[in-house]
């Protein structure tokens, strides 16, 4: 049977797809609805119609899943930062270690016996995790200030300064900043008209050091009584650094280039196990430390340093991987195409007086060969940590090429990943074993670590 827009279906849903949407069949036809959870029967009209599916919203929850929770947040359908918070948190971890397994076995070829999956490494409390949270800032009809989150798929501000996933300090200082917004007439930016100050407010939160970072991103080079903010932050037990970053692009991005420093140093220092890092900003962080450091011990694990090891490890970011290798291998080579990256990355070698790890800026692509072929440094273990996209198919090469004994391949979306794995696995790579972790609870994204081991 074929359903067009506006009808409504009773449904129940047996799935939940890549985007944590509910998926069930009515009469053969496939449908999609959001915020439904496996075992919900429910009650939606279809918003969208396709010849063999279609997309439906909820209209009511007939019956609800045994496994359906009651979502901390009052904002958790509307909001797009929280895909599944309505599912308990055992389900969310089946439904991650199944997304992984079910992408590697679809997209990379594998059979189920040859993943040796080895149990998802969950949260023990999976709420208040983030160390980092960007809040934009906004007015609504009334002409009021807001801030918090954007809807789903919108640039709409949701006015909601209570993140569950975030740190429960985040909410005082928003109430600062937009206390001092609202005192001294400072403007918000409008991105449809471009006009307006402040775009953005940053707050990051280091675990273990404590340390507090607030950073206004304003479209001009001024907030105006700046002083006077400084000092009713400065009274926040644990504030370090208090920056301006100026963008005054037409951009939905964040960030710009220039940072200008109101209060403090312009940088927190955070750790990872016994590793310190020195965060600015700018810095590309994992903003779950606690998983964080679960994720590179697996890591640690599958590279089986026993200190003889020349290590590469591509795309490296401010070293964080590579840092922590060091401490078991002979000498860490890191690549990363960032250079301001790479300069964080000394420096955090620096700090923590690792001397045998050697920075370099550049595509892995072009690094490697050239360092491979002019300079005969080859590798025991590669290790990559790729963007969303996954590894270009000339670094999955250059890899190949230098024929390491094992490759330690960590991802942040298991589709590109068993794409990899598969290209890796025509070119004399074995998958000897794989682990998923929960960086990102109550979302869809889940990080994975594989061993591939060259046959012999």
């Amino acid at each position: 049977m074929e359903y067009k827009k506006n009808d409504m279906i009773t449904v129940t849903i047996e799935d939940m797809g890549h985007e944590g949407e509910g998926i069930g069949k009515v009469d053969g036809y496939t449908v999609f609805v959001k915020d439904a959870v496996i075992g919900d029967t429910v009650s939606a009209k279809i918003v969208k119609a396709k010849k063999n599916y279609g997309y439906a919203r909820i209209m009511e929850i007939l019956k609800p899943s045994l496994d359906r929770v009651e979502p901390l947040c009052a904002y958790a359908r509307q909001c797009g930062g929280c895909q599944i918070q309505a599912l308990s948190y055992e389900k969310q971890l089946e439904y991650k270690e199944n997304k992984i397994k079910n992408n590697l076995i679809r997209i990379g070829g594998f059979s189920e016996e040859e993943l040796h999956m080895e149990p998802i490494i969950g949260m023990e409390t999976p709420f208040y995790y983030r160390n980092k949270a960007q809040f934009p800032v906004g007015t609504d009809k009334e002409g009021n200030l807001v801030t918090g989150f954007y809807a789903g798929r919108t640039h709409s501000i949701i006015n909601n300064w209570k993140c569950y996933l975030g740190v429960e300090i985040n909410e005082k200082i928003l109430d600062i900043v937009l206390d001092h917004m609202k005192e001294n007439h400072i403007t918000a930016y409008d991105e449809a008209k471009g006009k307006g100050l402040v775009r953005h407010i940053l707050i990051r939160y280091g675990f273990q050091s404590k340390e507090i970072m607030v950073c206004i991103v304003v479209n001009g080079n001024r907030l105006p009584e700046a002083e006077k903010l400084t000092d009713e932050l400065r009274k926040i037990p644990g504030m370090t650094s208090i920056t301006l970053n100026i963008n005054r692009e037409r951009t939905n991005v964040i960030l710009g280039k220039e940072i200008k420093l109101l209060w403090g140093q312009n940088y927190i220092t955070d750790k990872i196990g016994n590793v310190s890092y020195q965060i600015s900003p700018l810095s590309f962080y994992q903003v779950n430390p606690v998983q964080t450091q679960k994720l590179y011990e697996k890591a640690l694990e599958y590279a089986f340093l026993d200190g003889e090891e020349t290590v590469w490890d591509l795309y490296c970011g401010i070293g964080t991987i590579s840092l922590f290798l060091a401490q078991k291998a002979k000498q860490v080579y890191g690549v990363e195409i960032v250079p301001a990256a790479i300069e964080d990355a000394r420096r955090n070698a620096g700090i923590n007086g690792i001397e045998n790890v050697e920075f370099f800026v550049g595509k892995a692509e072009e690094v490697l060969p050239s360092k491979y072929e002019k300079e005969g440094i080859y590798a025991d273990v590669i290790v990559v940590d790729p963007p969303r996209k996954g590894c270009e198919e000339s670094v999955l090469d250059t890899m190949v090429k230098m024929q390491p004994k094992r490759i330690v391949y960590v991802s942040c979306d298991s589709a590109t990943l068993a794409r990899d794995l598969k290209y890796l696995r025509e070119n004399g790579y074995e998958l000897v074993r794989c682990c998923g972790v929960d960086q990102f609870s109550q979302t869809v994204h889940v990080e994975t670590v594989c061993l591939l081991s060259r046959k012999a």
